[in-house]
């Protein structure tokens, strides 16, 4: 099967990419600019913009399949007030994605799965509140839209992830392995209020290759993993890097995980156990080890 992996140079769609191809797929990397971490380099490589090219020229042509990872979330929202958050999400989500799915669609391809969030499942109070939630629910609608008979689309809709491809670097994992080392004396090392469900990249790497293969077109899949409240999730990082701790809980906003990345709301807990294990059908990973190994990689 052909491939195209649109976002496959970041951690999520750079993970599938690399599962794909173990699992025998020919498969394409679509970014703005070439990977950089040494596995993915070696993929096929298309570089192309899904919210400023026109997608529909051609180039997707040749393709079975279509995994989609590159969505817009808060890491790509201008913080100097240039656009609202509101009008970002909205040209970058609402209307380039499904504009995207279209041009995939008219291309021939047969599958495509995008890889969303868990919120708009877990959190449905969020949407019309929430610019980001409000934006993924709207995508995630408007792609499953899309499913027919010759185009069988489904959404995978994760929660918090950990992954790491060697040579790929992830900023905020970076800075949550100094902050909980103590090279960062100046924030206070503290948990806050609620706790999320964590999932792997592997897993949903697994995940996806087993719903490109037989989910349920125009369905929605709730990926879920283990399920942890803040202080048990970083004092599993303070012993994976060698120095465990019990942590204070407090109301404060997080230096890490800030109110600002909380779109369930501050302090919430946001806890469930996925459905549809007979079709996602993956092996967990167990977090603790995932931790260790990434502290490990990163020396």
């Amino acid at each position: 099967m052909k491939v195209l992996v649109v976002g496959g140079s970041g951690l999520i769609g750079g993970e599938i990419a690399l599962y794909l191809q173990e699992q025998g797929h020919q498969v394409t990397i679509m970014a703005r600019k070439p990977p950089t971490a040494p596995p993915l380099a070696a993929l096929d490589f298309l570089a192309a913009d899904y919210v400023n090219d026109d997608c529909a020229d051609g180039r997707l042509q040749g393709f079975d399949s279509l995994v989609f990872a590159a969505a817009a979330d808060i890491r790509a929202l201008p913080q100097d007030g240039s656009i609202s958050p509101e009008a970002f999400y909205t040209r970058y989500n609402d209307e380039a994605v499904p504009r995207f799915f279209a041009a995939a669609k008219a291309a021939g391809l047969h599958r495509a799965v995008y890889i969303g969030t868990f919120y708009p499942q877990v959190a449905p109070h969020r949407v019309g509140h929430c610019a980001y939630v409000t934006s993924r629910h709207n995508t995630d609608v408007a792609v499953r839209a899309l499913n027919s008979d010759d185009f069988r689309v489904c959404s995978l809709n994760a929660p918090f992830v950990l992954g790491y491809i060697p040579g790929l670097e992830i900023p905020h994992l970076s800075a949550l392995l100094h902050y909980v080392r103590g090279d960062l004396p100046e924030l206070p090392l503290f948990a806050p209020v609620g706790g999320s469900n964590h999932i792997s990249s592997y897993a949903i790497a697994q995940i996806t290759a087993n719903v490109l293969a037989s989910g349920e077109g125009g369905k929605a899949y709730l990926l879920g993993g283990d399920n942890l409240s803040w202080k048990d999730y970083l004092e599993m990082w303070c012993a994976a890097v060698g120095k465990p701790r019990q942590l204070e809980v407090r109301d404060d906003d997080h230096p890490m995980l800030p109110n600002a990345i909380m779109f369930a709301g501050a302090g919430a807990t946001v806890n469930y156990q996925p459905e549809d294990l007979d079709v996602l059908q993956y092996q967990p990973q167990d977090i603790r080890a995932l931790m260790a190994e990434m502290v490990a990689a990163a020396g």
